[in-house]
């Protein structure tokens, strides 16, 4: 039985103050250990890292920890049974490698030596993401403590990934592989932010990712281009019109098929975008642009939030020196770059892509279209119970109204909602101006205590929220 909210919630607060300070000394124990997963030599950090969040949940009550193997860095496992027969279950993911830092980057302080500077604490890693999945060790000990129970309301499982910083390469192998330990009604995502400090918002979806590379040959050779220009197919000019034809006049990607099957914003979404305080003006400083650009008849959050893209990250071919040199060059080469939204599959992408490129190339012109891995997209609807929990349990915490966002850009989250057939929620209390993958990474220690209150205030609401809903 749980106890009244107003004294949930006093008990939780009174809680996290109480245990802040070790809190926070636990945590720049993990920040001090450099889990750099891009870079080989830190392999043994990695592994450390893992290792220490392994007994530090054992340590918070998992009476299940393990660590994963994986043919790159591993993971971090951990399980605590409800005891409920009833209860749902809960997958919380995060990962516990970092970016590379070093201070000859531009920090200010040694980057994995934390230091708190007024109420910020900077590390590599405060807010990506070890401060995003630490804050669930305390919350759920507050959580214990102002319910009365000895086990939380949710069976609850973690899986923290070794190589997120690294592409996740072997992420969705392992989902596979593990596929049964991992089964949970609802995957919880913490390496997620918010708008602003002042505006508290839940993200409900991700962009999916499709990339690939295209290789253009003429001839076999650089030629004279007195002597063959203009009589022979010349593959940089073959690679402009590609570009040039990627998309209409509207700014909507042209490759027949690219649309097929999204799910389309609803008046509801549009509406909750447009209340947020979104100054356009200084988005664009942000981007170091001077002007607004997109598809016709879409916001700009509606673009790099909701709507598919197809953006050209290299191209090149020819004589690139100083001077001129009259050739038709023997070959060129394309980098494309496609986020995908809900109802998007990449596979279908991938071929209708290849498809088009085909078709758009002159005879003569010979070509390779190489796609990497993809990611697929996510959303959650905003009617799922178990969003209305995780909304709940912020608003608990923020004591203000919680606003929805979206993510433009791509994570592993979808290959948990594909393969487990799970819905993904996004809890993150990140804020832009922390700074990820920069120098001087830090993390707002009243918006990480604001993390630990939530996830102290969402088992209990989930659990039993999601027993009203089914």
């Amino acid at each position: 039985m749980s106890k009244p909210v107003d004294t949930a919630v006093s008990t939780v607060r009174a809680y996290v103050e109480n245990h802040r300070e070790t809190f926070l000394d636990d945590l720049a124990e993990w920040l001090r250990i450099p889990s750099v997963s891009a870079q080989p030599d830190h392999a043994p950090d990695v592994r450390r890292s893992a290792d220490w969040l392994a007994a530090k949940l054992a340590e918070t009550g998992f009476p299940t920890t393990e660590v994963w193997e994986t043919p790159g860095a591993p993971a971090v496992f951990a399980e605590w049974p409800s005891g409920d027969p009833e209860a749902p279950t809960v997958l919380v993911y995060g990962h516990h490698d970092v970016q590379p830092a070093a201070r000859e980057d531009g920090w200010d302080t040694d980057p994995f030596e934390p230091v708190v500077i007024g109420n910020r604490l900077h590390a590599r890693g405060a807010a990506d993401d070890k401060g995003q999945v630490f804050f669930h060790t305390l919350g759920v000990r507050a959580h214990l403590i102002a319910t009365g129970r000895t086990a939380p309301a949710v069976n609850l499982k973690f899986l923290i990934e070794g190589e997120e910083e690294s592409g996740s390469p072997h992420f969705r192998a392992l989902v596979e592989e593990r596929k049964e330990r991992l089964a949970a009604d609802a995957v919880i995502v913490s390496d997620t932010g918010m708008w602003s400090e002042d505006t508290p918002t839940v993200c409900t979806g991700m962009r999916g990712l499709a990339d690939c590379e295209i290789e253009l040959y003429g001839p076999d050779q650089d030629i004279h281009s007195g002597s063959f220009g203009g009589a022979v197919p010349n593959p940089a000019t073959a690679a402009a019109r590609l570009v040039a034809a990627l998309h209409d006049e509207h700014a909507r990607v042209a490759v027949p098929g690219f649309y097929d099957g999204i799910v389309e914003l609803t008046d509801r979404e549009r509406e909750l975008f447009a209340e947020l305080p979104f100054d356009e003006e200084q988005w664009l400083r942000t981007a170091k642009s001077r002007a607004t650009y997109g598809e016709a008849g879409h916001s700009t959050l509606e673009r790099i939030w909701a709507r598919p893209t197809a953006e050209v990250n290299g191209i090149g071919g020819g004589y690139q020196g100083p001077g001129g040199k009259t050739i038709v060059p023997s070959s060129a080469m394309l980098k494309l770059s496609f986020r995908l939204v809900a109802g998007q599959d990449p596979d279908h992408i991938e071929k209708a892509v290849t498809a088009w490129v085909a078709e758009q190339l002159p005879a003569g012109i010979r070509h390779t279209v190489t796609f990497g891995a993809a990611t697929r997209p996510c959303l959650t609807p905003l009617d799922h119970p178990a969003l209305k929990s995780v909304v709940r349990a912020m608003g608990q915490a923020f004591e203000q109204e919680i606003r929805f966002t979206r993510e433009g850009g791509s994570g592993p989250a979808a290959d948990l909602q594909d393969v487990l057939d799970a819905p993904v929620l996004f809890l993150g209390i990140s804020v832009p101006s922390d700074g990820w993958h920069a120098p001087n990474e830090k993390v707002e220690l009243d918006l990480l205590m604001k993390g630990v209150e939530t996830t102290a205030y969402l088992w209990g609401d989930l659990a039993e929220s999601w027993a009203d809903a089914h």
